[in-house]
């Protein structure tokens, strides 16, 4: 059964296209496009994001102990991002992200944008340094072999990279720092923190999300928060119900 997490019920209620009112952290049995899942909102940001998924995470594994059926055996990310490059990644255009950097763990320097994850001499995960599974700044995957085996369907869906922040990009300087320096696509805050803990307890990842608005343009300017949620459900629908066939919405652009 998979575990299906967003930041925001907001969110998670525009993707599975069902109300969702439980409490940030509280696990909970969904069904959604003919699939049963357990659904999680985490809240936002890097810390709550990790918090919430690693304890469900342990409660699921727990429960499923108890052969009862609920135990997670992969976990679907999915919500709304800023896109840094607009042309690349439009606004309401729905994106499989199969690369997650967080830019703030290391050591930064004044007048840096970001961190450097190395130099500060620390894995993650607490390997040694030079050892192949080292985990520093960065997480990748083959995001639709992964989303196939997971029983995803990821056909009709383009890959990006994204920036997972704890502070959002404000202004275009910013933005176009980061965007030079990591070649990313886009910007969230939970991405990174999700698919790590996924990986430290040995499951799946899959990340979908939908562009709201240009990275470094605080709203009204350049967003379009309704157009990115409704696509998020079709884009949601499409991905979690393989055998249901593609869903038309003329409101999607890719």
């Amino acid at each position: 059964m998979l575990l299906v997490a967003a930041a925001t019920g907001l969110e998670l209620s525009a993707a599975l296209g069902i109300r969702v009112q439980a409490r940030q952290g509280e696990l909970f049995a969904a069904s959604a496009y003919g699939r049963h899942m357990l659904a999680l909102v985490t809240g936002v940001g890097v810390v709550n994001a990790a918090l919430a998924l690693g304890r469900a995470l342990e409660q699921a594994r727990a429960e499923g102990t108890r052969a009862d059926g609920t135990g997670a055996d992969g976990v679907v990310c999915l919500g709304v991002a800023g896109s840094f490059d607009l042309e690349a990644h439009p606004l309401c255009c729905a994106r499989l992200v199969e690369r997650e950097t967080w830019p703030e763990y290391g050591l930064l320097f004044s007048g840096q944008c970001a961190a450097d994850a190395r130099a500060l001499g620390f894995s993650l995960n607490g390997a040694k340094a030079a050892a192949p599974g080292a985990i520093f700044e960065r997480l990748e995957w083959d995001g639709p072999g992964v989303a196939r085996r997971m029983g995803l369907a990821p056909a009709g869906l383009f890959c990006a990279h994204s920036l997972t922040v704890s502070g959002v990009s404000a202004d275009p300087e910013r933005a176009k720092a980061l965007h030079e320096r990591f070649d990313a696509g886009l910007e969230n805050m939970e991405g990174f923190a999700m698919a790590y803990a996924a990986e430290r307890v040995g499951l799946p990842f899959a990340e979908l999300r939908t562009v709201s608005n240009p990275v470094g343009a605080r709203p009204p300017a350049g967003w379009d928060l309704p157009g990115a949620l409704a696509a998020l459900g079709v884009a949601a629908q499409n991905f979690l119900a393989p055998t249901a066939g593609p869903v038309q919405n003329p409101q999607q652009r890719t």
